[in-house]
């Protein structure tokens, strides 16, 4: 390119060779991002436009819309964006252009490679203008402001400076409004002249810039490779089912049907655009170790990441966007999450998706209960994990009980026997061997509705002090427990007149047949019909917690109480029988193993122990 007058050079000051590198290596981290900063400084420029047209209509009288042009040369090696928008005079490009040589100063140096979010540092327009240089080794800047007649050409080749001087007439035709960038690509960032590369970045990062983005090939017609059309950014009232679910689908590369849509605009101190999804499906990843979220971060409608965790890992199944106005466009991933503007807006719509679940739960049971169903495992997480909303998170929390499934707490206490006072629970594997554990029999013989809890993180949530209205959560399979006060549902089970073994000499018999078996013996209030069952001592971790952490090497299982049934008759055989305690007493501690889900510690001597008893019931 060039000019009809000899270019004006403007040196650089000595640190931006310095800046340019940490700008480069530490604010970003993917060179893609360079196209998206061309083409958001290029929407920029058609806003501001169409901004002052409103005062000033005479700058758009020539027809031209605003739009972005991307031209690929690979004969050239060059890249060129090119926007109708409101273009630079001069000062402008200096002064635009030069933002990171006019603050490259040692002290903007130091605070820059201080920063810990870098936020009041960047989101300037000179940061993301020389992104481009990660991938080019000079840049030419053509540039036409609205209504002037003086088109100027700002170059650089990153190094020791700029230089300005007036376009050449060839030039001068070629911009009639606006800026044109070309970028001289270095040898490695030669894949970003084909057509495919390009589409790809901008569907992934400006598919929903507002004005069109065209493909100018080196063959053939120019055409249109975004959408120009940010649905979370239109009215509600504007919009059918089926344009969430076809946008849904989109945004999150899903097939299924959304089984909830969360859109709404926030204005105050932030202003910001939400659309959000419940799938109705299990996504694949939903169990990663990593536990990222898929909302995706747009600043005025340029992507910004797709992992900047807007929303707590508990809610990581919710699909969709978040596009903000206040956030700078300029600000790496890694810096997103020290952000407090993104914090602030995180905490916002955290509280409205929990809140549009509570209304769905009441207003719409069933497709709540299939949105419970997919991700309730999920959302249980942050029972354990996030203090501040536990208690929202235990109301909206649905359970499979004694009694049905799909229960909710408040149901469970409004179905409180008389002089209940705290809500019972049972963790274990699964549903069917919960409910045939002895440990139910005292509870199921009073009425009393017990959540079964069968999850994975049921074992850790439970394992914190919890209350549901002032009503403590208790474990069956930990502590004592003491139904006394609450009446049994049919007086035919109470066996009060039945005779017991002496409790004394029947405890005593069974802990020295035990010895450090267990950490100690007792009479059980659990129990009806079976002889005996393993708890965890008051002070001890619920022994499906401990199973689960030995699993993983992370503690040691302690010694368990075991729980006598002193009416049963095998117990009471214990006190008659001194010959057969030992066998009968390590005959009840590893039935009780049994339905806990273990096996007992040596498996031979225990079928050996059962084969005696059974061939002396056979009188052989």
């Amino acid at each position: 390119m060039t000019t009809t007058a000899a270019a004006e050079s403007q040196p650089f000051q000595a640190e931006v060779a310095e800046l340019l590198h940490l700008m480069v290596h530490s604010v970003y981290s993917e060179t893609d991002i360079f196209l998206r900063e061309l083409i958001s400084n290029a929407s920029d420029a058609c806003d501001k436009l169409r901004y002052e047209a409103i005062a000033n209509p005479s700058l758009i009288t020539d027809g031209t819309p605003p739009e972005i042009r991307i031209v690929p040369s690979k004969a050239a090696d060059t890249l060129a964006v090119v926007d109708t928008g409101i273009g630079m005079e001069r000062q402008e490009l200096i002064d635009n252009l030069g933002t990171i040589a006019r603050s490259g100063t040692r002290s903007f140096l130091s605070k820059l490679t201080e920063a810990k979010d870098g936020a009041n540092l960047i989101g300037q327009f000179g940061v993301g203008f020389y992104a481009a240089f990660m991938v080019a080794e000079k840049i030419v800047v053509t540039s036409r402001r609205a209504g002037s007649g003086e088109v100027w050409v700002w170059t650089s080749e990153g190094g020791s400076g700029f230089e300005i001087a007036p376009a050449s007439e060839e030039a001068a035709q070629r911009v009639a409004r606006g800026t044109e960038i070309v970028l001289h690509l270095k040898k490695d960032a030669a894949k970003y002249l084909e057509a495919y590369e390009i589409e790809r970045i901008v569907r992934e990062y400006s598919d929903n810039i507002q004005f069109p983005i065209l493909l100018v090939p080196e063959e053939g017609e120019p055409r249109q490779i975004n959408s120009a059309s940010a649905l979370w950014q239109r009215s509600k009232s504007e919009l059918k089912p089926e344009d969430y679910a076809q946008a849904y689908k989109q945004i999150a590369g899903a097939f299924d049907e959304p089984a909830m849509t969360l859109h709404y605009r926030a204005e105050g101190r932030q202003s910001y655009a939400v659309l959000l999804f419940a799938p109705s499906q299990k996504p694949f990843d939903l169990f990663q170790v990593e536990r990222k979220g898929k909302v995706k971060l747009y600043v005025r409608r340029v992507f910004i990441a797709d992992d900047a965790e807007l929303l707590p890992a508990y809610l990581r199944f919710i699909r969709g966007v978040i596009d903000s106005e206040d956030l700078p466009l300029n600000i790496s991933r890694e810096m997103l999450q020290n952000n407090p503007q993104l914090a602030q807006i995180r905490k916002a719509v955290t509280g409205r998706v929990i809140g549009e679940l509570e209304t769905l739960g009441e207003k719409e049971p069933e497709t709540f209960a299939k949105i419970w169903d997919a991700f309730g495992p999920v959302i249980k997480e942050g029972l354990w994990e996030d203090f501040e909303r536990r208690d929202k998170l235990l109301a909206l929390a649905r359970f499979t009980t004694t009694s049905g499934e799909n229960r909710s707490l408040k149901q469970v206490v409004d179905d409180f026997k008389p002089n209940q006072t705290e809500i019972y629970y049972l963790v274990g594997d699964s549903v069917e061997r919960l409910k045939s554990n002895p440990k139910l029999e005292s509870a199921r013989a009073r009425g009393i509705e017990v959540l079964l809890l069968t999850d994975p993180v049921d074992a850790f949530w439970t394992s914190a002090p919890l209350d549901f209205g002032g009503k403590p959560l208790k474990s069956l399979s930990q502590g004592d427990v003491d139904f006394g006060l609450i009446p049994l549902a049919d007086d035919k089970d109470d066996k009060k007149d039945e005779p017991a073994a002496d409790a004394a000499t029947t405890i005593a018999v069974i802990k020295d047949a035990l010895g450090e078996r267990v950490s100690d013996v007792r009479a059980s209030q659990r129990l009806t019909a079976s002889a005996s069952c393993l708890v965890a001592g008051g002070d001890a971790r619920d022994r499906a917690l401990e199973r689960l952490l030995a699993q993983q090497n992370r503690g040691a299982i302690t010694k368990p109480v075991l729980e006598i049934n002193l009416r049963h008759p095998l117990v009471a055989a214990l006190a008659t029988d001194t010959a057969q305690a030992k066998d009968l007493s390590l005959l009840l501690f590893e039935q009780a193993q049994i339905l806990d889900g273990e096996m007992p510690d040596d498996p031979a001597a225990f079928a050996g122990r059962m084969n005696q008893l059974v061939l002396r019931g056979l009188g052989k």
